[in-house]
């Protein structure tokens, strides 16, 4: 009996990824748990084990392709009955999903009546049509049922096709106002107002024909690009986003650095100035919770973290990658250091695991390897807030002189930012937590004491 397996649900609102790499052929014997594809999804390639065991039959993918939750992968025969083919020999490429209504033991849908609007499942019921489940969030979901919406007939409007709680709602009134008509094939009564999400609903010009003006060649926004495109646009879109800018003297904080890390290299690790700010910013986020949170806008609540995850962005040749420190705060310098080293050698190689890629709390991103100064960071929703780094340069500074008057003496300064969701957080909250960041750097003593 063949056996179908689909790309499972793999977790934090992930429903696509492009297959990078096939490793098994039509006719192998496959065990349980045996790697059969490699797909990148949100930033990270992760190994898919079978959930079977038995004979490949069909390989419905190839590498290159960008495959959603409930996709048929590979069918398997369960290696008792005769094999459909060859070992080495593949069947060509089913190009469609089947209809779910002919699959053997699901009940067929009744034809709608004609002239009717085929009504298909109510709320509760995640699949489209195709097979494929609607991108939509928990909280999203849960409207939809309390409101008896069918997530299948909701035309979407958040990033990369997600239906969101707006577009539950402006389903639900317009099926009210519907009801309420005596004429129900979908026209809109006359004189109704429309609602409140209807304004912010652009829809995008179609792009000129660019060959009037010059050649063009395509190329495809797979892999890192596409998931960082997604996750930018929804978090610009989402957030209304506020920044606040400052500078660190960190002159004495590099001399405790210098003093060190050959001591961490020593131990395998590279003591850079990350640590430090890591545990700056540890110390920040316990003074202020409110910027280690996420906000539900199904409850009108602040759901606040009591763990301090912090993701790390790392430039890789692929693109931005962020891999997550756990429990910063219970961490030495010396730990973070090691710990660092290792999930960045580990981000570029492309072999950190998609679990590593999950539960930040908090985002620390830093250009300053690049030699970039001030910038404008876009918060990594659901997130709240996130804070920059630039590159630490000499520049005089005005300091008072112990002998009386003033001095212009030469000082290391690093510029820093920090981005925060203003529905969340106000700007006098982005400079004191701002000013607290800055405080423990230019004092590395209190910040070791963990003081503050």
């Amino acid at each position: 009996m063949a056996r179908e397996f689909k790309l499972p649900d793999l977790g934090e609102g992930i429903h696509e990824g492009e297959v990078v790499s096939v490793l098994v052929s039509v006719g192998d014997q496959v065990n349980e748990g045996d790697p059969i594809l490699e797909v990148e999804t949100d930033k990270a390639a992760v190994e898919i084990p079978s959930p079977f065991t038995g004979v490949v039959e069909e390989i419905r993918v190839q590498t290159g392709d960008v495959v959603s939750v409930g996709d048929v992968l590979v069918v398997f025969s369960d290696g008792q009955t005769e094999k459909k083919a060859k070992a080495g020999e593949e069947r060509p490429r089913v190009e469609s999903m089947p209809d779910r209504e002919a699959e053997p033991g699901r009940k067929g849908k009744k034809s709608a009546p004609e002239g009717k609007k085929p009504q298909g499942p109510r709320a509760g019921d995640e699949n489209r049509t195709d097979g494929r489940p609607v991108p939509a969030s928990p909280s999203t979901r849960k409207l939809a049922l309390k409101l008896g919406v069918d997530l299948r007939g909701v035309s979407p409007t958040g990033p990369a096709g997600r239906v969101t709680a707006q577009d539950v709602r402006d389903f639900a009134e317009k099926e009210e106002n519907l009801s309420e008509t005596p004429e129900r094939e979908g026209r809109q009564p006359a004189g109704r107002r429309a609602s409140a999400g209807t304004l912010s609903r652009i829809e995008l010009p179609e792009l000129p024909d660019f060959t009037r003006w010059g050649s063009i060649h395509r190329v495809p926004v797979r892999s890192i690009r596409r998931a960082t495109a997604r996750q930018t646009a929804l978090s610009w879109s989402q957030i209304p986003h506020v920044t606040s800018q400052d500078e660190a003297d960190i002159t004495e904080l590099e001399a405790l650095r210098k003093k060190h890390k050959e001591a961490v290299k020593i131990e395998g690790g590279k003591l850079t100035l990350t640590p430090f700010v890591l545990k700056a910013a540890a110390s920040a986020l316990k003074r202020f919770p409110h910027f280690n949170a996420a906000l539900d806008t199904e409850t009108d609540e602040l759901i606040v973290k009591d763990y301090l995850h912090i993701g790390v962005a790392v430039d890789t040749e692929d693109g931005l990658i962020v891999p997550v420190v756990r429990d910063v705060d219970q961490k030495s310098i010396a730990d973070l250091a090691l710990e660092i080293t290792g999930l960045s050698r580990r981000t570029r190689d492309r072999k950190v695991s998609l679990d590593q890629m999950q539960g930040g709390s908090f985002t620390l991103t830093n250009i300053g390897a690049l030699g970039g100064g001030h910038f404008t960071p876009i918060i990594n929703y659901p997130q709240v807030a996130i804070l920059g780094t630039g590159a630490a340069k000499m520049k005089p500074v005005v300091r008072e002189n112990p002998r009386g008057g003033h001095a212009i003496v030469p000082r290391l300064i690093l510029p820093m930012v920090v981005a925060i969701d203003h529905r969340v957080l106000d700007g006098a909250d982005a400079v004191r937590f701002l000013r607290t960041v800055i405080d423990m750097l230019e004092d590395p003593e209190k910040m070791l004491l963990r003081i503050g």
